[in-house]
Parts: structure tokens; C-alpha cells; sequence
């Protein structure tokens, strides 16, 4: 009855805390099974589960974490485990009153694999390739982005515990843990996929989860251009910025597309440079061949061994880097950072937090304050000022799409005041696809020069990057 590998033992339960990761493929029919196999969007379609089918589907689970003997999981390779696994689910309905037609016992067996290898409810939403954010709001409300839009889903929990346990699924498997004594946690699958989790008592209604998908291949230049984030002029100026080893600060606001246009500038870096990356969660993808990542460490259970993005910022500069990607500048690794600018890592690049190029020097100036370093606040500026030359703001608009809305050039320092050009802008004409408003809400508008040819032209010509000169022209939009 039972497959050899999968016979039940008396005392066993399955390690909840193995990892997920590769369990992307579909379900195919039992072995020696006459039936046709069930698409996978049809067999996980997003309906709302009956209480029946969810109260079936949790009696099975805990039947099998039962029975089963599943220690040979680290061994067997997964696509017989999900077979073997499949054969028994099958066999366990077979038994069982309760009548399902083919969709929902396919469906069932997809979801059992789920719950013991998988991420439960939450696995059709990892497989769905426009999903780009997963937001779990306590077991009843789970919400994702698409196309930069928020939508609810009908996936639910069964109650807390149930979330509660998919979530420390989550982050064991990393090597975290969430508990009453902490009760937050910020981690990252073994796809690169960013997790934040938080739970009661800090979590007022229950435990919320928050998982930014990690996208399988970078976006490029090209990609953004088609997405409307920058218009195919600036390709080329940005190019030029990056060969002629221009640092760099990328600011917008939370999900603005900082990352995703790092990445793609990134890949304008010679293949002869060394590049190292720190990042509090690695998801930088960068194309070369010469890149050493560094990612911080939390603390461990007494409180020890935290190593902060400050501290590899230091570690970074004796790893003879010719330019350090800092992936978002958060505290006092911002006067760190500005040192390696200043000393011979030309081409840097970081993102911030801020709402535009002006408060992103603001928060720069405050971080630079959090270093420990008692600096005059002229000499602070002087830091930023001498080590930054450009400034790109990102913006997420309320059609969803991100866009480049300011290039900017840091010219020096006057007096107390850093000073700044604007060299591009994007200009918003309307909301709508016409002259009034239409049903897509998309926002409309152009890209246009303000006039101002940046400093660094002459950097440019150095490395024999040739930028059109229509693209400084006031008179005419950048298309």
C-alpha cells in the first residue's frame, strides 16, 4: 500500500522547518493512474476554498504528519517525493466520504504538497509571475501587487496558528527565529525573495508577513525604457555617468523602483572593475564577473554577533574595490561611505529613503550625524559635497508605474548650502490616455531638460561616451 521510502513509523513528525525552495513544478497524475492531469491554473485557481475543502484539506495534513514516515525527505529527490506523496493523498481520499470531483482532488493533493514542502496557501501566489509583492494581513486578508497595483486575493489562513506556523517555516529556514521575545524579523528566501515578519503583541490584529518577490532576471535598460520608467535619451547620459565614474545616490520613496534601476545602471560597469556590494538583504544582481557580495548579520539568541552594514562598509575598503554598491545607506555607514568616495572608489553608487534630491541630502547630512563622529555641520556638508556628483530621484505614481522624475548634478558648496542642477525633469501634464481623464488612470507626461549641460561633459568625452546635445535642449521632450 504504502510507497517503500514513505512506510509510516510509530513516532515521527515531519521537520516543518525544511526549506521550500524549488518546489515550482506542477503535479502530475499518480503512478499507473488513468487520469488526466489538471492544469495548474485550473487546479489552483484562485476561488475562495469552501469550509469544507479547507477543514477536509487540514484533517488530511495532520493525518499524514502522523503516519508518515518522511525522514528520507532530505535525500529523495523532490519530484518522486511529491509522486510518492501524491499516491498516498490520493489513496487516503479514496477512503474518505466526503465526494470531490477531479478538479478539487487535484487541486487538494497540490495543496497538501504545499502545506508539508511548501508555503501553504501562499505557494500559488510565489509561482504567479505578476505577482511582485505578497502582504498577509493577520489570516483573513492576504493582498498582492500587480502592475504596481494592490488587489486582494482569496487566498486565506485557516486562523493564526496556522499563518503563525508558515511564517516560522519562513524564517528557521534561514536561520531566524520569531517569538514573544522577538517578535520581528527581516529575512530573505533562498530565491532572493525579502520577508519582513511581525507578530503579537507588536502586532495588534495578528501576524502580518511581507514578501517582496525577487525577480529571476534583472531588469535592464531597455526593459525600464519599455515600462515608461526613463525615456531612451537618458540611457545614454546615464551610461556616460557610470563609465566616467560618477558617484551616484538614487532616492525615492518605499517600492519607488531605487533597487531595480541600481541594478540596471550597474550593468554600464567595466568587466576589469572589481565591484563589492554590501546590503542588509542581498538582492543586487549584477552581471559582471569580479563581484564580492556582502550582506549584515542580526544578532544571535544572547544578543551577539550582529555585524552591521557600517562594519562591512570598513571590511569593504580593504578588499581592494574600485567601486563599492552600498544597496540602501540607512545610518551612520553614510560617513563610510562618503570617506570611500572621497579616497579613490570613484563610481560608487547607494540609495535613500527621501522624497526628493533636496531631502536626500537632508537625511545624508543626518546619517553622517549618527556616525559617532562630532562633525561641524559645515564640514558635513563639505563631505557630501565633495564625494557626491549625481543625484537620481524615483517615484511610484498612482498608476503604478515608477519613474525616473529628476537627474541632478551637485556643482559644490556655497557658503553653509549645497548646490545642485537639475539637468532633467519629468514634467506631469494630466492623469488619463487624452486630454481628459481615462478608465487606465495612467499618468501623462514628458521629459525635458531644464537647459543646464552638466559639469561632468567633459568627463564624458574623456571616456568618448558622446551625448547628443538635443538631449540638454529646454525646447523639446526627451522621447
Amino acid at each position: 500500500m504504502w510507497p517503500p521510502s514513505l512506510r509510516p513509523t510509530e513516532a515521527w513528525h515531519l521537520d516543518m522547518d525544511a526549506p521550500a525552495a524549488g518546489l515550482r513544478s506542477g503535479l502530475g497524475p499518480a503512478r499507473g493512474s488513468t487520469e488526466t492531469p489538471v492544469p495548474y491554473e485550473a487546479a489552483h485557481g484562485f476561488a475562495e476554498a469552501s469550509p469544507r475543502y479547507t477543514d477536509l484539506k487540514v484533517s488530511l495534513h495532520h493525518r499524514l504528519l502522523d503516519m508518515l514516515n518522511l525522514a528520507a525527505i532530505e535525500t529523495m529527490p523532490r519530484d518522486e517525493f511529491r509522486r510518492e506523496i501524491g499516491e498516498i493523498v490520493r489513496e487516503l481520499l479514496n477512503r474518505d466520504p466526503a465526494p470531490l470531483n477531479l478538479g478539487e482532488r487535484t487541486r487538494l493533493v497540490e495543496d497538501i504538497l504545499d502545506e508539508l514542502i511548501g508555503l501553504g496557501p501562499l505557494e500559488p501566489l510565489l509561482k504567479d509571475a505578476s505577482v511582485t509583492d505578497i502582504l498577509v494581513n493577520t489570516h483573513r486578508h492576504v493582498f498582492v501587487e500587480r502592475g504596481g497595483q494592490l488587489e486582494e486575493t482569496p487566498v486565506r489562513f485557516k486562523d493564526d496558528r496556522h499563518l503563525l506556523r508558515i511564517i516560522d517555516k519562513i524564517v528557521s529556514a534561514v536561520g531566524r527565529r520569531v517569538d514573544e521575545s522577538q517578535p520581528m524579523v527581516d529575512a530573505r528566501l533562498a530565491d532572493g525573495s525579502r520577508i519582513n515578519a511581525i507578530i503579537p503583541p507588536l502586532a495588534v490584529d495578528g501576524p502580518l508577513l511581507s514578501i517582496r518577490k525577487f525577480a529571476p532576471t534583472a531588469i535592464d535598460m531597455a526593459r525600464l525604457v519599455e515600462l515608461g520608467t526613463l525615456p531612451a535619451p537618458l540611457v545614454q547620459l546615464l551610461r556616460g555617468i557610470v563609465m566616467c565614474r560618477r558617484n551616484v545616490v538614487i532616492s525615492g520613496g518605499t517600492g519607488s523602483g531605487k533597487t531595480t534601476l541600481l541594478n540596471a545602471m550597474s550593468a554600464f560597469v567595466g568587466p576589469r572593475e572589481r565591484i563589492v556590494t554590501v546590503e542588509d538583504a542581498a538582492e543586487l544582481q549584477l552581471q559582471q564577473a569580479h563581484v564580492a557580495r556582502l550582506e549584515t548579520r542580526p544578532a544571535n539568541m544572547e544578543g551577539r554577533g550582529e555585524v552591521t552594514q557600517r562594519d562591512l562598509v570598513r571590511n569593504a575598503l580593504r578588499m581592494r574595490p574600485d567601486r563599492i554598491i552600498l544597496g540602501e545607506v540607512r545610518a551612520g555607514e553614510a560617513f563610510d561611505m562618503m570617506q570611500a568616495m572621497n579616497t579613490g572608489h570613484e563610481g560608487s553608487m547607494t540609495t535613500v529613503h527621501a522624497n526628493s534630491c533636496r531631502d536626500a541630502l537632508l537625511r545624508l547630512e543626518q546619517m553622517l550625524g549618527m556616525s559617532g563622529i562630532d562633525l561641524p555641520i559645515r564640514s558635513m556638508r563639505g563631505q557630501i559635497a565633495s564625494a557626491l556628483h549625481v543625484m537620481i530621484q524615483m517615484e511610484r505614481m498612482s498608476d503604478g508605474r515608477r519613474r525616473v522624475v529628476s537627474l541632478s548634478e551637485i556643482t559644490g558648496l556655497e557658503g553653509d548650502v549645497v548646490t545642485m542642477h537639475e539637468i532633467v525633469r519629468f514634467h506631469r501634464q494630466g492623469q488619463g490616455s487624452g486630454p481628459g481623464p481615462s478608465r487606465d488612470g495612467a499618468i501623462r507626461g514628458e521629459y525635458r531638460a531644464t537647459g543646464v549641460r552638466p559639469l561632468f561633459m567633459g568627463a564624458l568625452d574623456a571616456v568618448g561616451i558622446e551625448v547628443p546635445a538635443e538631449t540638454f535642449d529646454p525646447a523639446r521632450p526627451l522621447e
